[in-house]
């Protein structure tokens, strides 16, 4: 007998809210890409963290996690997290599964809901260019952190998945496997689970030179996990119309009935709107960049009626420092500003409905600051492909965690 659902609704859309349990939902969420992995039973999971962690979050009114949902193989790419969820297509890590099946059951009886994201345009989990090279046999371009490789052969080999057949087939193959999937622990049928918000198709998809090949995937996979699953929200997990040109276009990409919300990105630190190690000079107006993407972008969820979600933000410690001991000054002034911003707006009744900071990084630690991530590392909110320490929010940076619980409280 499938376990209870701790009398929970699924999440709605009506007009441009989400509603839940007949009532407006509102939510401050995080990103905690790795909860799968940590959620596993055996290596590299820790549960006893995973638990503690979750109650944290839960008394700084989170209620909402963007989990990554998916990672393909094989465990010894570089670049990445390991071991792998699908280490070669339709092969499975049981144990991660059963890893994410945990935290939903757990995530469940702490009235959270998940997004889980079912690709990456980015190597760090295998993504896009895992099943290209799977299915047309070139070696990765990998970028790396200090500088080696080419971003941009990079992106234009990742785009390539929209035009291989074979690729997006066994993508298809996922999408059924996990919607299809039974949770151990509780019962239920994934596409049956509350607990669950959203199926994202990717962390920030790009078209590139593929726009609108980019869009036809969009669609096709939409439509897929629509006709298996009428119960839960799709999201694109799209960062918007980025500071440079990336083959996006918000309002064209969000415009098709089966994407339910809206999404965006802000990142003025990556895109070179701030410098941390000239702060005082180049964040007022990253700032005012900042709220005026946000704005934009805010302006085309409302022409399309349908909710927004600035579901990644976030910027280094003071001086650019990987320490997890350094000061926070500076991205506590900013977390305090964005939320301000984004707790007005939805008070105004916009389609502004929830945020996801990036990125919980818990208890958890680098092995020293800006190192590059190692098989049995502590996993944290940076992914494998960039230095350990730059963004993530830890459970002991106080400043930070108070300013977060302020604003949970609120939008909650």
């Amino acid at each position: 007998m499938p376990i209870a659902s701790y009398g929970q609704s699924f999440v709605e859309v009506r007009g441009k809210h989400f509603y839940r349990d007949e009532q407006p939902y509102y939510f401050m969420g995080t990103n905690f890409w790795y909860g799968l992995y940590l959620a596993a039973e055996e290596a590299p999971g820790n549960r006893q963290r995973l638990l503690a962690e979750l109650d944290q979050l839960a008394a700084l009114n989170i209620t909402n996690l963007r989990i990554m949902a998916s990672g393909e193989g094989p465990d010894d790419a570089p670049w990445r997290v390991s071991p792998s969820l699908q280490p070669a297509p339709g092969e499975y890590n049981e144990n991660l599964l059963k890893g994410l099946d945990f935290l939903l059951a757990e995530m469940g009886k702490r009235n959270m809901t998940a997004v889980l994201c079912l690709n990456n345009f980015w190597p760090w989990s295998g993504g896009f260019a895992q099943y290209e090279n799977w299915f047309g046999g070139e070696a990765i371009p990998y970028p790396t952190p200090d500088g080696e490789g080419n971003w941009f052969s990079y992106v234009l080999y990742s785009a390539r998945f929209y035009k291989n057949k074979a690729a997006m087939e066994a993508f298809d193959d996922h999408i059924r496997y996990l919607i299809g999937r039974t949770n151990t622990v509780t019962g239920q049928l994934y596409r049956d689970d509350p607990t669950i918000m959203s199926w994202q198709l990717a962390n920030e998809p790009r078209g590139i030179l593929r726009p609108r090949a980019y869009r036809r995937w969009i669609h096709r996979s939409a439509a897929l996990i629509r006709d298996l699953d009428p119960n839960h929200l799709i999201s694109i997990g799209s960062e918007g119309n980025t500071s440079a040109p990336t083959g996006n276009h918000f309002r064209k990409d969000h415009a098709f009935d089966l994407i339910d919300y809206t999404t965006i990105h802000i990142w003025i630190q990556n895109w070179g709107w701030y410098d941390p190690e000239r702060a005082e000079e180049t964040y007022p107006q990253a700032l005012e960049n900042a709220f005026d993407y946000f704005d934009r972008h805010l302006e085309k969820a409302e022409e399309l009626g349908k909710p927004l979600v600035l579901e990644e933000f976030g910027i280094a410690r003071d001086g650019n420092d990987y320490d997890p001991t350094a000061p926070s000054t500076q991205r506590d002034r900013y977390y305090d500003a964005m939320f301000a911003h984004i707790d007005q707006l939805a008070k105004a009744g916009t389609a502004v409905a929830g945020s996801n900071f990036w990125a919980w990084g818990g208890s958890g630690r680098p092995r020293v600051p800006k190192a590059i991530w190692q098989t049995g590392d502590d996993l944290i909110g940076d992914p494998p492909h960039e230095y350990q320490g730059w963004y993530s929010v830890y459970d002991k940076d106080q400043s930070t965690l108070d300013i977060i619980r302020k604003w949970a409280e609120r939008m909650k």
